[in-house]
């Protein structure tokens, strides 16, 4: 059995790393409150975007821009893989990884060649171990403070590369926040920009509901030389807003659920203690009773 002392020792050491999960959880919890706010705050101007969008791309058609055609022969995919800077946040970053993963293995199927720009270190350390090609790093993005900025400049560069040939096809992968329990890695096709096709049935009679139809000044051909380029903007901040939430969400679950460990462990060690004090106390009764035996003898 362990000396007291050795418990005693394990004791403390847990209720020091109790204190620093408790604290880091405090912290991922004010952190959360302010990125939730922006990403809801952002949600319903980027479904509209989408929508106004998709009714200007369905007048115009898809000859009219070159962001919004799509190639008959992919050779090169550009990935964009948004994870966090740190750990300590469950797999939160195991999963985003796992998706990129298995997206990269199904194109090198089909004999296409994907690179990578990187948001967060864990992403970008994945990609150095594996030696994957990363065109672009960002980090100390996503878990802080970030502007429209970020996401307007590394558009901007996919975009060129689209339009270049360099890449033929442009993904994101990120995690969705869907609650403070779940968050969900999203793969999303960034470029071409895929037509937004109609809603779910809805209607009467099994109907399908279609978008509205917006009228628009000038003409839809030249709103959407201005808006596809944005579309891709927004996009990429809405996805870099959804992983920033999704991390401070899982950072503070996990660090709940070992706060929680912590509180159980001590109260195993503080048993275990009991019991070695009590069998060191019987241990020193029977010394002394063995010894008046002895002098009575």
């Amino acid at each position: 059995m362990a000396t007291l002392k050795d418990v005693k020792t394990k004791i403390s050491a847990v209720k020091k790393t109790q204190q620093i999960t408790k604290a880091m959880n405090m912290v991922a919890a004010s952190k959360l409150r302010g990125a939730q706010s922006s990403m809801e705050g952002f949600r319903p101007y980027s479904a509209k975007f989408s929508e106004v969008l998709g009714s200007l791309a369905e007048k115009a058609g898809e000859e009219t821009n070159p962001l919004l055609e799509t190639r008959e022969e992919v050779e090169r995919v550009h990935l964009v893989l948004c994870t966090s800077d740190r750990g300590l946040c469950g797999g939160f970053n195991a999963n985003l990884i796992a998706k990129a993963k298995a997206f990269k293995k199904e194109k090198e199927k089909q004999g296409i060649d994907v690179v990578f720009t990187n948001f967060g270190k864990k992403g970008r350390d994945w990609c150095r171990k594996n030696k994957f090609e990363i065109v672009n790093q960002h980090l100390g993005v996503v878990g802080g403070r970030f502007g429209f900025n970020i996401a307007a400049s590394t558009g901007r560069q996919l975009i060129e590369g689209f339009l270049d040939k360099t890449y033929d096809e442009v993904y994101i992968v990120y995690a969705e926040f869907v609650s403070m329990a779940r968050q969900l890695p999203v793969l999303k096709q960034v470029l071409p920009i895929l037509p937004i096709e109609p809603t779910e049935e809805g209607g009467k009679g099994g109907e399908t509901s279609y978008l509205a139809e917006h009228i628009c000044e000038p003409s839809p051909q030249e709103l959407l030389g201005e808006l596809l380029p944005k579309n891709v903007y927004v996009q990429l901040y809405s996805a870099l807003l959804e992983t920033s939430t999704s991390e401070h969400a899982a950072r503070m679950s996990a660090m709940d659920n070992a706060t929680k460990a912590c509180k159980d462990m001590i109260g195993n060690l503080t048993l275990l203690y009991n019991k070695a004090r009590q069998a060191a106390i019987t241990a020193e009764l029977m010394d002394i009773v063995g010894g008046a035996e002895a002098l009575k003898g």
